[in-house]
């Protein structure tokens, strides 16, 4: 009950602050188009005076710039506030102005009589320095560092995000940080974004000052003659003090809030206080110290100079230096002693540091950098596909595929993705950004502009359409692919084609510890007595490599353990594992549990087994055929594989036991993902559809 109290209490203490707040702003606007009274002019300006100096003094004393993420809202508000202050001015020194110097209160008469001396031509010079000051010095370079870190924020969130979600990927980070540093780079972003206009601000204030300045001065003259019956010399005299005046209460608190501005977006990203980043840094080098205090001695002894000040300077400065140079002699003795202790952690780390360097990324999708800034809004997307896709491939073949690192790559060719695997370009694409693929194939095309291309993944012909035309092509009956899923496509297409490359000795172990005990006890009866871990990494990514799922790992490790106590060859191993997963390979080619095979004819069967070279026992250890009958093999199979794929199957080519492997030596090179399967490796229970024979 406390608790929900304490929450109400606060809830309404929120709401009461937004209330108060709001009618603050109410007011201000009230103050625009009301008549105030000069002293509640006399309360605006010193609150106008207050809050600058509030906010100059914050200012100094963040430690870094988001932390005053407020700073443009408050400066609007200020700025709204002194342009109040100013037309209720006006209106009391254009109406009251012939009462005296007091017409738009004391604080206004004060400043005059302080600064002016009686004079309004020393008023007006000084007015006109500081409006200088303010918006050709400060307000201008603080505008010109405003922009620039603007862009350099801009451009850099595609990377840090990527670096976030690397992080992630990597378990470096929980999701809690993770979301935390997306919230801050957001807050960064819209920060400098929101600075770059607020600057704006004050330059507008300025050159409004001036205005109001010469409104007053020439209106109330005028008003002062014609209305109250003013000579000219009078009239000219009041209004311009009052103008005047006005003017400079004015810029007092502009030139606070425009420096407080500058220094926010000078700070960078440097972090501590304003006075910890100046005079941290000018003194750590009391040598400068020395030069400068030289030089105020050699200035004060000039003929025509006077001693006194740079004297004094000289010596300041030689004080200050020689403090300095004590503090670092102490702070040099007094870190001697820890000093071997940290060359000693430094050699440790640069080992481990060392280490991290060689160690290489196993799969990595480099995007160029107008890929990253397209797919900034994406990217979450991306990061949730990637690791479907993972999932996907863990379902699919039995072993978690390692994790994916997303990064960009500012030297990459513009408009590109690139896929690496352990540090290896394997694929490089060029990305149409804003467009879509329709895959054509050998079929009829979209009647839309567009440039004819081929799909990365497949290879097959495809048009590349607007997005203008989109809807147009999707009542035709096409289906346009986008960007992101021919990325996707494509990077899942080269990970089929690489599975022996991903499959470590380190995943194969974590296979075998998450099986059964008595899984795990045959592993320790095969190895190392009949075979060992390597060997049996090599049978599994001989499998993999010709994307045969190793998702029944214990009926591998079956016919593993039938087979290792005759043999030592993987190969001949992986060629009795097909045989014993049958069923599986060929359910994973079947279509609707119809087979549908090419077979290799008499002539190429009877010319493959004569290039096979035997061994004493019989078995087939080398295979030497003529070049010549390779490339005509070659050719016939090719246009017998395309035909068939043309017509839409999905088939696999049969042929001898012995043969296979070195049929698919050759195949393989034109057709990757063609399944090459041995007569004993047809399972029981499919319906056989010959397409025919390469002969």
């Amino acid at each position: 009950m406390t608790d929900v109290a304490a929450n109400g209490n606060e809830e309404r203490h929120a709401a009461g602050a937004d209330y108060k707040f709001a009618g603050a702003v109410i007011v201000i606007l009230c103050v625009f188009f009301l008549p105030v009274p000069a002293f509640v002019i006399d309360i605006g300006i010193a609150l106008s005076i207050a809050l600058s100096v509030l906010i100059l003094m914050v200012a100094l004393w963040i430690q870094r710039p988001l932390e005053f993420s407020s700073f443009p809202t408050i400066l609007l508000v200020a700025t709204i506030l002194r342009l109040a202050l100013n037309v209720s001015t006006t209106r009391l020194i254009l109406s009251h102005g012939d009462q005296g110097t007091a017409a738009a209160g004391y604080i206004i008469s004060g400043f005059a009589q302080l600064i002016m001396g009686g004079d309004f031509v020393i008023g007006i010079i000084v007015f006109l320095i500081l409006v200088i000051i303010n918006f050709l010095v400060i307000t201008k370079g603080a505008s010109r560092i405003a922009e620039v870190g603007a862009r350099f924020a801009l451009d850099a969130v595609p990377g840090k995000q990527m670096a976030i979600d690397a992080d992630l990927s990597a378990g470096l980070i929980d999701e809690k940080t993770a979301r935390t540093r997306r919230a801050e780079l957001e807050a960064e972003s819209s920060f400098f974004g929101s600075m770059d206009g607020a600057s704006k601000f004050v330059r507008g204030d300025a050159i409004a000052c001036l205005i109001i300045l010469a409104v007053n001065v020439f209106g109330g003259v005028i008003i002062g003659v014609t209305r109250h019956g003013m000579d000219v010399r009078h009239a000219a005299d009041i209004f311009t003090k009052l103008s005047v005046g006005d003017g400079i209460v004015s810029q007092i608190p502009a030139l606070i809030i425009s420096l407080a501005a500058g220094l926010l977006v000078a700070k960078g990203g440097e972090r501590g206080s304003s006075e910890k980043a100046i005079f941290g840094q000018l003194s750590q080098y009391p040598n400068a110290l020395v030069l400068a205090s030289a030089l105020m001695f050699v200035l004060g002894i000039i003929p025509g100079l006077p001693f006194t000040p740079f004297g004094a300077l000289g010596a300041a400065m030689l004080y200050v230096a020689s403090n300095m140079r004590a503090r670092q002699s102490q702070i040099g003795i007094s870190g001697e002693a820890d000093l071997s202790a940290m060359e000693q952690h430094k050699r440790s780390e640069q080992k481990e540091t060392l280490k991290e360097q060689l160690r290489t990324v196993d799969i990595e999708l480099c995007f160029s950098r107008e890929i990253a800034t397209r797919f900034v809004a994406s990217h979450a997307e991306l990061a949730s596909r990637v690791a479907k896709m993972r999932k996907k491939f863990a379902l699919n073949f039995g072993f978690v595929v390692p994790e994916i690192k997303l990064s960009d790559d500012l030297s990459a060719p513009p408009k590109t993705y690139q896929i690496k695997m352990h540090g290896t370009v394997i694929a490089t694409q060029e990305v149409r950004l804003g467009e879509f693929l329709v895959l054509v194939g050998n079929g009829g095309k979209p009647d839309v502009p567009g440039e004819m291309t081929r799909e990365p993944a497949f290879g097959m012909a495809a048009m590349s359409i607007s997005d203008a035309f989109l809807q147009e092509v999707k009542r035709e009956g096409f289906k346009p692919i986008d960007t992101l899923s021919m990325l996707l496509t494509h990077l899942s297409e080269v990970i089929r084609c690489n599975l022996a490359q991903l499959l470590s000795y380190k995943d194969m172990r974590a296979l075998i510890d998450r099986l059964d005990p008595d899984y795990k006890k045959l592993v320790e009866e095969l190895a190392p007595v009949h075979l060992s871990y390597s060997t049996l990494q090599s049978v599994l990514k001989l499998l993999l490599a010709e994307r045969v799922s190793i998702r029944n790992l214990h009926l591998v490790l079956e016919a593993v353990a039938e087979i290792a106590p005759h043999v030592r060859r993987p190969e001949q191993i992986a060629e009795h594992v097909r045989m014993r997963i049958s069923q599986q390979i060929c359910g994973d080619v079947a279509d609707n549990g119809a087979l549908k095979i090419l077979r290799l004819g008499n002539r190429w069967d009877l010319a493959f087994h004569r290039g096979l070279k035997r061994d004493a026992k019989g078995d087939a250890v080398e295979f030497d055929l003529d070049a010549r009958m390779v490339e005509q093999f070659a050719e016939e199979a090719a246009a017998a594989i395309r035909s068939r794929m043309e017509e839409g199957h999905q088939f696999a080519l049969v042929t001898s036991p012995e043969c296979r492997q070195y049929v698919r030596l050759v195949v393989e090179r034109m057709f990757p993902t063609l399944p090459v399967l041995s007569q004993l490796e047809i399972a029981r229970g499919f319906e056989i559809v010959s397409l025919g024979t390469i002969s």
